[in-house]
């Protein structure tokens, strides 16, 4: 059992930046692969970037790939997204997610924060 807090959103104008963390609850943090998902009103829940148990090894959707970095420390038992050239279809709800197998589909994490809204304004 994980529970998970994200914060770090807010607004921000196109091209800047922002970095969303997210801090889990329980001591086995480091047993689970995290992730990063976003979603707007009326649309699915979609993936936007995973991260493997160790950190070395890390996964991104297309459209964010060379603009986001996903990291965690698992001494501080949270995980990071540094979200950089944001753009108004980076406006979202992310959520953060913990899995003990998945890699990009929703169904298959378990554990979900409750989401911070990321608003770039043009």
């Amino acid at each position: 059992q994980v529970q998970l807090v994200e914060s770090g959103g807010g607004s921000v104008q196109a091209g800047g930046s922002l970095r969303l963390s997210c801090a889990a609850s329980g001591r086995t943090f480091s047993g689970y692969k995290m992730a990063w998902f976003r979603q707007t009103p009326g649309n699915e829940r979609e993936f936007v970037a995973a991260i493997r148990r160790s950190g070395g090894s890390t996964d991104y959707a297309d459209s964010v790939k060379g603009r986001f970095t996903i990291s965690r420390d698992n001494a501080k038992n949270t995980v990071y997204l540094q979200m950089n050239s944001l753009n108004s279809e980076d406006t979202a709800v992310y959520y953060c997610a913990a899995s003990l197998v998945a890699s990009r589909g929703v169904n298959e994490y378990d554990w979900w924060g409750q989401g911070t809204q990321v608003t770039v304004s043009s």
